[in-house]
């Protein structure tokens, strides 16, 4: 009876993690629309007399929903 108990609470609990986490990644995307690759850009040029290196950090930590690969590709576009 209790291994019974277990197995729904644990069905119950990954159900809420996935709702959860579809929940995120739904935000993240509506995110990413509202706040555009312009901002990004603009952003990016200003920081863009200290490097690369250090402008890529300075946008992933002004924007930390960008991954890397998207800050890159950004910092490849005002180059």
């Amino acid at each position: 009876m209790s291994a019974l108990v277990i197995w729904i609470m644990g069905a119950g609990l990954l159900l809420y993690n996935i709702a959860l986490r579809t929940q995120i990644l739904q935000l993240k995307a509506r995110l990413r629309e509202q706040t555009g690759t312009q901002a990004y850009l603009a952003y990016l040029r200003q920081h863009a007399a200290k490097g690369d290196i250090a402008a890529i950090k300075a946008l992933r930590k002004k924007y930390p929903e960008l991954s890397l690969i998207e800050a890159n590709k950004l910092w490849q576009q005002i180059q």
